[in-house]
């Protein structure tokens, strides 16, 4: 028997199980990952064709061969043999050119060419089996004493010329039983007819092919698979006739060969006058039997037509937390959150002070919601069109998940999609009350999860923006050069020249702070009020939503956007100036880098030559990290350890691995405190002419901010700015402009319908495409002895070079972290990964490591005894791989994030 890994179904044929995955198990193709049906295989294909190669290729089926005893009926000779073995010896009298008579029941076929009977056999007795062979042949049938090898299958196999089990039966089921009833043929046409359907839908609206497209594309399919094949079908009914000795009228035939090529569900699906045969009617289909989840149009000026699109959010939640996937990882909906007190680690934002402190979110179950804001151009923002078609977006997400699936953008989803201008001029009062009014009825009346059997109520428990967004929303001022700039306290422009946030000289803001300005500039009429202009429309309507506690800072623009670019460009002018090198040096050092795996990705670009005038070098988020990560290792070689300028580029670089570290103890807080403050103590020192930028002072309440909501780098609006990408593809693809809102929100829900239809299709944690099986004994000595030290019953081991696991990608000679000694972390490199069914193993040897503070690195030496030893994924202290690179005769390698020891 064959058992499912997925759903534990149990099947007798390795056909039937691969056929149930393909119908069953279509979402493992969504995020291009079929995994091996054999228990003992941890391969992943990324494709079904490539799952079946890969069955054949590597799981050859060893057949059941009963041995039989055959008789020659040309030199009578009696062989205790297989068929196989039979039809070599009767290839020996072809050869010889003797005549065979055909061994096939029922078949007068005779020759003494060797090849033509090869044919003959290939062409009419491909799936014959033993018992079809002419009784005279056949002399005793499985002897008792008869030899077998061990099968896979339970049932009989027909053996084709090949010697192997035909694969042409993978997409249907077989209908050729008596017992299949007409319900379930409707059911099987129905599910074809589905699966054309969800082809179609991802072709359109994943892929974005155009309607013209795939309208041109189903009319050609139509006249290939129906009209076109007509003849074809006649001609194999015909012959399959003829070898039955079958004689039928040929009007007859020509009425079955149509008959079968119009039945055929594929094209009655999208031929003719088919359900999918047009743009309207697929549209029509994909609604009914996808549940998609329309955007609806509310209109803000009938005059002037000016409208927006909004999706409802508690359809959206009822249609996610219908599918079980979901709520299998979902954390805080089957049961309260238990809050850890033994430890204090922040890990995510349940860890966090907001949350702890909250009684009404820590006792009970709730859908944690997040929200995002942010304007985005679909156009060329520096052509003609530009703010002409400048769009608010209002995404938001599910934070019940964990952290591991907040990178996907299929679980982003869209609230509202709003022209940036009709904010400005209607206000987010007005555009967002869909939405408030939605978010009020779930946190007050909550939302009936089916397959809870029980309402859960829901809040919004942080907003995720930009600063210009997050105060354009709060109703903080929107001038970060005025004098009150920050969301946080009521630091002014002057003093934070001067002063630290943690010197206590100025006032966090609280909620009755708030609310006291806000009355005191309703009573005095006043514009603003220590930088408060308005309410905000989510506090004014939300009971458990507040301004001060829920806008947390985001890294993204702060550090990498903002800090970085401005700093690296001022300490890169300094350190020219005084001429440790040139800025040819930094680009040729930079192209001649021996950038690898992850790294090589996200590699820093060329500076140009204005950087100096511009006074920042510009680049994206993750190039300015990369840039400021390899610094060191590009350049540190020509600045000596004593340079003050070099001091504030590494002190950044220390600050920058641990805002972006996973989880937070008390200790690296205060560290990270710590060096927040010497940093700024040193860049005024180096920089006495630069003023604190509000981002410098943004950067001071990071502290604060990892306590409330946890690791900030969780909050960070890069994924969710990756979802603006969807909607200029669209764009860029269809090239219309009309009605743009509609299209886009259309567009978009036709995509998660698809998603969610898909649900239940997460990355498997662990992804291999390739393994070797070998005999432990083949291995090295040490290895062999380190793997039986922990597997004693192992005798094979599967070795991988390339392993995905939980996100990140691992192969040979990579470093990891595993330990500490002395307060610093233990490396080790990978030697061999084995993979034991849904386990990962590394076989790491032991590198000694010196820091070097001048480089912000480590140098790495092998020991002089030689240590192995296995390691799981679980057991390293961090799971980030990291590259190590050749400078100067020494190897270093650079952290990415803290390391806690």
């Amino acid at each position: 028997m064959w058992k499912c890994k997925d759903c534990g179904t149990s099947v007798s044929r390795r056909s039937e199980l691969l056929k149930h995955y393909k119908l069953e198990h279509r979402h493992y193709g969504r995020h291009h990952s079929y995994p091996c049906i054999h228990f003992n295989c941890p391969c992943t294909c990324k494709t079904w064709n490539a799952l079946l190669t890969h069955v054949s290729r590597c799981h050859q089926p060893t057949l059941k061969t009963e041995l039989t005893t055959f008789k020659c009926l040309l030199c009578n000779s009696n062989q205790r043999s297989n068929l196989k073995d039979y039809f070599q010896h009767i290839g020996q009298h072809l050869k010889n050119s003797e005549t065979i008579v055909c061994v096939f029941q029922g078949c007068l076929y005779s020759t003494n060419i060797y090849g033509s009977f090869r044919t003959h056999r290939s062409r009419n007795h491909k799936d014959c089996s033993v018992n079809d062979l002419k009784h005279e042949i056949l002399e005793t049938q499985a002897s008792s004493s008869g030899v077998s090898v061990e099968s896979h299958f339970s049932d009989s196999i027909r053996i084709d010329s090949a010697g192997t089990e035909p694969f042409d039966d993978l997409g249907v089921e077989d209908l050729g039983d008596s017992s299949f009833e007409v319900q379930d043929l409707n059911h099987l046409s129905h599910n074809v007819e589905l699966k054309v359907a969800s082809l179609l839908l991802k072709l359109e609206h994943i892929y974005l092919v155009s309607t013209v497209a795939v309208d041109e594309l189903l009319l050609e399919f139509d006249y290939l698979i129906g009209t076109a094949s007509v003849p074809l079908f006649h001609q194999t009914i015909a012959q399959h006739l003829q070898n039955g000795n079958c004689q039928v009228d040929e009007t007859v035939v020509q009425d079955l060969a149509s008959t079968l090529c119009k039945s055929n569900p594929v094209t009655a699906s999208f031929g003719g006058c088919g359900p999918l045969s047009t743009a309207w009617k697929r549209n029509k289909y994909y609604k009914k039997h996808f549940k998609v989840i329309e955007s609806i149009e509310f209109v803000l000026d009938p005059q002037n037509k000016k409208s927006f699109q909004y999706i409802s959010i508690l359809q959206s939640l009822q249609q996610i937390l219908s599918c079980q996937f979901f709520l299998d990882k979902a954390i805080n909906l089957k049961s309260p959150h238990h809050i850890q007190t033994d430890k204090i680690q922040y890990k995510s934002f349940y860890d966090g002070s907001n949350y702890k402190e909250n009684l009404h979110f820590s006792k009970e179950c709730a859908i944690s919601l997040v929200l995002y804001v942010d304007d985005f151009e679909i156009c060329n923002p520096l052509g003609t069109s530009r703010k002409k078609h400048k769009i608010c977006g209002v995404y938001w997400a599910l934070g019940n998940l964990p952290a591991s699936c907040h990178s996907s953008l299929s679980n982003i989803y869209l609230a509202a999609l709003i022209y940036s201008e009709d904010v400005k001029c209607y206000g987010f009062d007005t555009v967002l009350k869909p939405l408030v009014d939605d978010l009020v009825t779930l946190e007050q009346q909550g939302l009936f999860v089916a397959k809870l059997g029980k309402t859960v109520k829901g809040f919004v428990h942080y907003v995720v923006a930009d600063n210009l967004g997050a105060h354009s929303l709060t109703g903080f001022v929107e001038n970060f050069s005025g004098k009150y700039f920050c969301r946080f306290c009521t630091a002014e422009n002057v003093d934070v020249q001067t002063k630290e946030f943690k010197s206590g000289a100025f006032y966090v803001r609280t909620k009755d702070i708030h609310t006291a300005h806000l009355e005191t500039i309703k009573e005095n009429s006043l514009v603003s009020h220590f930088g408060v202009k308005t309410k905000c429309v989510l506090s004014e309507n939300l009971s458990y939503f507040s301004v001060t506690e829920s806008f947390p800072s985001d890294i993204a623009h702060d550090l990498f956007e903002g800090i970085i670019p401005v700093e690296i460009a001022l300490c890169l002018d300094a350190l020219i100036s005084k001429k440790y090198f040139t800025l040819t040096n930094l680009n040729e050092s930079i192209i001649a880098f021996p950038f690898k795996w992850t790294d090589k990705t996200n590699r820093p670009h060329l500076l140009p030559l204005t950087y100096s005038i511009k006074r920042t070098i510009g680049g994206n988020a993750h190039e300015n990290w990369s840039l400021l990560r390899f610094l060191p290792l590009l350049i540190g070689a020509r600045v000596p350890s004593n340079e003050p300028v070099w001091q504030v580029l590494c002190d950044l670089k220390d600050i920058v691995e641990l805002v972006v570290a996973p989880f937070h103890t008390e200790d690296s807080i205060s560290y990270l405190n710590f060096k927040i403050s010497e940093h700024r103590a040193v860049f005024q020192e180096v920089f006495p002419h630069e003023r604190i930028r509000p981002k410098h002072h943004y950067l001071e309440h990071y502290p604060q901010l990892i306590r409330q909501f946890g690791p900030l780098v969780a909050l960070w609006t890069m994924r969710f700015e990756a979802k603006h990408s969807f909607f200029k593809r669209v764009i860029r693809h269809t090239n219309c402009y009309k009605n743009v809102l509609h299209s886009l929100a259309q567009r978009h829900q036709f995509q998660t319908a698809y998603n969610l239809h898909m649900c239940g299709s997460s990355n498997p944690s662990l992804e291999v495409t390739n393994v070797s099986t070998l005999p432990l004994d083949v291995l090295n000595e040490d290895i062999a002895l380190a793997v039986k030290q922990k597997h004693p019953h192992m005798d094979t081991v599967n070795l991988a070079k390339n392993v995905s696991y939980n996100g990140f990608n691992y192969r040979i000679g990579m470093v990891v972290a595993h330990g500490s000694l002395a307060g610093l972390p233990e490396f080790w490199e990978i030697v061999h990964m084995i993979v034991l069914q849904e386990t990962l193993i590394f076989i790491v040897k032991k590198l000694d490591a010196w820091y070097l503070e001048h480089y912000r690195a480590y140098d790495l030496v092998l020991p002089t005894t030689r240590e192995l030893k296995l390691v799981g994924p679980h057991e390293l202290t961090d799971p980030y791989p990291l590259a190590h690179y050749m400078i100067g005769g020494r190897r270093l390698i650079s952290l990415k994030r803290y390391i806690h020891s």
